[in-house]
C-alpha cells in the first residue's frame, strides 16, 4: 500500500499537508527521544568510570552506533608540545576490517584553527584539503572538536557511513553533542591520569631521595684529637652533591667532596655511581692521585661525554696528622691556622673527573697543626645569589669562617648553611646543592 492509499478519503489539500507536517513532527519527536534516550545511556555509561581508556572507548563506540559509521577515533591535544596541532591519539574503533584511519596534520591544524564541526561527503574533492593525501578506503567523515571552557582538548573524528551515503547534518549535529557532553569527562579522567603519574613520580622521587640520603655518612667519625662534620642540602629532592667518610684503618680516614654534572634523579644516579667509584679505590692502598686517576677511567667508562664530576679526596693520618690529598677540578678547601694570617688554599690535583682518559692527577700533603680548621664546600655556597642577583662569594665564606673557627665543627657547618640560606632569602636557587665539611684538630 502506498502513502496515497493511506491517506484518508474526502481530505482536502490543506488537512493532508498539516497531516504530513504532523507526521514529520511526530518522526522528529521520536528521534529526539531516541537521542535523549542515547545521550542518557552514554553518560551514565562514562560518568561510572574514571579510566581514561575506557571512557574514550565507550564514546568512540557509542558514536559509531549512532551515527552508523563504519571507524571512529578520539586523538588527545598534546598541550605541552612546542607545535599545538601536535596530537596523541589515544582510542579507535573499527567495525570493519580494513586499516584503521587517522585524521592527518592538515585536518587536526584545521580543528585547531577553527573549533567546529566538519562534514566531507567527498573528501578527496573538496578544495579546502586538496593537499592532504587521503586513503582511498575514506568516503565521508565527520570530525567535530572537544571543547573545555574554550580550549581545544582533542577531536572526534568518524568514517564513512555504513550505508554508503554521506553523513548528515543530524549525524552532524549528534555527534557534536556526543563531543560537547563528553570533553569534560575526558578531561576530568585525563587530569586524573596526570595526577597518578605524577603521584607515582613523586613517590619515585621520594624513595630515590631516600636511597640517596642513606648512601650519605649517618654520623660523623669520632676520632681522638679531631672534631668532623658534613652536611648537604640538596636544591631538589635529590641532589648531586657528595660528601663521605671512610674509615681505612686504625689511623687512617678517607674523606671527600663531591660534585657531579645535571641536577635531580640523573645526577643523584651519577652521584651513587661515583661514591661506588671511590671507595671501590680506598682499600686498594692507593695514593690520593692514584685514587683520582683509577676513578677518572672508571668514571669516563661508565658514563657519556657530557656527565662529569669535581671532586676534592684526601686521606687524614690522624697519628701523623698529616692530610694527602688531590682536588679534581673542585673548589679549593682553605685550612685556616693560628699560625697563618691567611688560609692555605689546597689546589694540588688535576681536571674534573670523567673528561679526559689517562689524565696524570697530582696529590699533594700538608700537616694540620694544633687547633687548624680545615673547611670543604661546594659551589652551592659561593653561587647562591641573592634578590639582586650577587653571589655569597668566596670573600664572604672566608670571613663568615674566620669570625667562627671557635665553634665546634657541627656548629660551623650549620652556622655557614645558616648565613648562605639567609643571604639567598626568597631568591629562586639556581639548582645549586649546599654541602660542608668542617673537620678541626684540637
Amino acid at each position: 500500500m502506498d502513502a496515497k492509499s493511506k491517506t484518508p478519503p474526502n481530505i482536502t489539500p490543506v488537512q493532508e499537508a498539516k497531516l504530513l507536517a504532523l507526521q514529520q513532527e511526530n518522526q522528529r519527536l521520536k528521534r529526539g527521544v531516541e537521542e535523549l534516550s542515547f545521550l542518557n545511556d552514554l553518560a551514565r555509561a562514562i560518568g561510572a568510570s574514571t579510566n581514561l581508556q575506557q571512557i574514550m572507548q565507550t564514546v568512540v563506540h557509542r558514536a559509531l552506533q549512532a551515527i552508523h559509521a563504519s571507524q571512529g577515533v578520539i586523538t588527545l591535544v598534546d598541550a605541552k608540545a612546542v607545535d599545538p596541532t601536535r596530537t596523541l591519539v589515544r582510542d579507535m574503533a573499527t567495525t570493519g576490517l580494513q586499516q584503521p584511519f587517522r585524521p592527518n596534520e592538515i585536518l587536526l591544524g584545521w580543528m585547531h584553527y577553527h573549533k567546529m564541526p566538519l562534514v566531507l561527503n567527498r573528501p578527496h574533492e573538496d578544495q579546502r584539503f586538496r593537499d592532504v593525501k587521503w586513503d582511498h578506503a575514506i568516503v565521508s567523515l565527520v570530525c567535530v572538536p572537544l571543547i573545555v571552557k574554550s580550549d581545544l582538548k582533542g577531536v572526534l573524528t568518524v568514517y564513512n557511513k555504513k550505508d554508503g551515503a554521506g553523513f548528515t547534518d543530524d549525524d552532524q549535529r549528534l555527534l557534536a553533542i556526543i563531543a560537547a557532553q563528553s570533553a569534560q569527562v575526558i578531561e576530568n579522567a585525563r587530569l586524573s591520569e596526570e595526577e597518578q603519574t605524577l603521584f607515582r613520580m613523586q613517590e619515585q622521587v621520594r624513595l630515590a631521595a631516600k636511597i640517596q640520603f642513606d648512601l650519605l655518612p649517618k654520623t660523623a667519625p669520632q676520632i681522638s684529637g679531631y672534631d668532623i662534620a658534613g652536611k648537604t642540602i640538596p636544591a631538589q629532592s635529590v641532589g648531586g652533591d657528595y660528601f663521605d667518610f671512610i674509615t681505612i684503618d686504625g689511623n687512617r680516614l678517607a674523606l671527600c667532596l663531591g660534585d657531579v654534572s645535571g641536577k635531580g634523579l640523573p645526577a643523584s644516579l651519577l652521584m651513587a655511581n661515583l661514591q661506588a667509584t671511590i671507595r671501590g679505590q680506598i682499600l686498594s692502598n692507593l695514593s690520593a692521585g692514584e685514587c683520582m686517576a683509577r676513578s677518572n677511567t672508571l668514571l669516563l667508562r661508565s658514563t657519556d661525554d657530557e656527565k662529569f664530576a669535581t671532586l676534592f679526596y684526601a686521606i687524614l693520618d690522624t697519628a701523623q696528622h698529616r692530610l694527602h690529598y688531590s682536588n679534581a677540578g673542585h673548589n679549593d678547601p682553605f685550612i685556616f691556622s693560628p699560625s697563618r694570617p691567611t688560609p692555605q688554599r689546597l689546589k694540588t690535583g688535576g681536571i674534573m673527573l670523567g673528561m679526559l682518559p689517562d689524565f696524570p692527577f697530582q696529590d699533594d700533603a700538608v700537616t694540620l697543626q694544633a687547633n687548624d680548621v680545615l673547611l670543604i664546600y661546594s659551589d652551592g655556597v659561593t653561587e647562591a645569589a641573592d634578590k639582586n642577583g650577587e653571589d655569597f662569594g668566596e670573600q664572604k665564606l672566608l670571613e663568615l669562617a674566620r669570625e667562627n673557627l671557635h665553634l665546634s665543627a657541627a656548629e660551623l657547618v650549620d652556622k655557614i648553611i645558616q648565613i648562605v640560606k639567609t643571604h639567598a632569602g626568597k631568591t629562586p636557587p639556581r639548582d645549586d646543592d649546599i654541602t660542608v665539611v668542617v673537620v678541626k684538630r684540637a
